[in-house]
């Protein structure tokens, strides 16, 4: 029998560092972490390494339910992928576990009720940027990714894989980036096409 730890966060400035140290506090001897959305599964490779690990009597660790991911239908499949290796999934905040009955029905009630508060959430949100708008105070987010810096790199002959891969970020928002600065991916600039 295996404890095995997953942490995760959902952007590259997000630390994983609070999440790991309580996995390891937890008894954790495995720990699998990534930096990626919980919107889906896809993507999440360590994920569906720590899936295909479990063995009989083995246990998945997370400290938040949602880290396993955001919706209750997705984070149910897990739970049951789970079982269907004769594996438990613990949750540490606050402390759940499949391990008895009653811990599905907590599980369920958890996710329904987490996936309630993010629509709340975004409602909310919705309204103050719309109130802002009508203020004239709205900027906007913030970019993550300094465009001057990708256009400087892809100008220097760097491709969108190469950037990418040194930004930490995704080959698409490379792409949308250069096209918002006018250049195509194959480095000719829109103007001189």
């Amino acid at each position: 029998m295996a404890r095995i730890g997953y942490a995760r966060v959902s952007t590259l400035d997000q630390d994983l560092d609070s999440q790991l140290e309580r996995l390891r506090a937890e008894g954790c001897a495995i720990i699998r972490s990534e930096k990626v959305s919980g919107a889906s599964r896809d993507g999440r490779v360590e994920l569906a390494t720590v899936i295909e690990f479990l063995r009989p009597g083995d246990e998945l660790v997370v400290t938040r339910l949602d880290r396993l991911g955001r919706d209750t239908r997705d984070v149910l499949n897990l739970i049951h992928e789970c079982e269907q290796r004769s594996a438990f999934v613990t949750v540490l905040d606050p402390h759940v576990s499949t391990r008895g009955e009653m811990g599905h029905i907590v599980l369920t009630v958890l996710g329904m009720v987490a996936q309630m508060e993010r629509r709340f959430i975004k409602e909310r949100q919705r309204e103050g940027i719309d109130r802002a708008k009508v203020e004239g105070v709205y900027r906007g987010g913030q970019p993550r990714l300094d465009r001057g810096h990708i256009a400087t790199l892809h100008s220097e002959g760097h491709g969108p894989a190469a950037i990418a891969k040194a930004l930490g970020c995704s080959r698409m928002q490379v792409y949308r980036i250069l096209q918002a600065c006018g250049r195509s991916a194959d480095g000719a600039s829109r103007a001189q096409a």
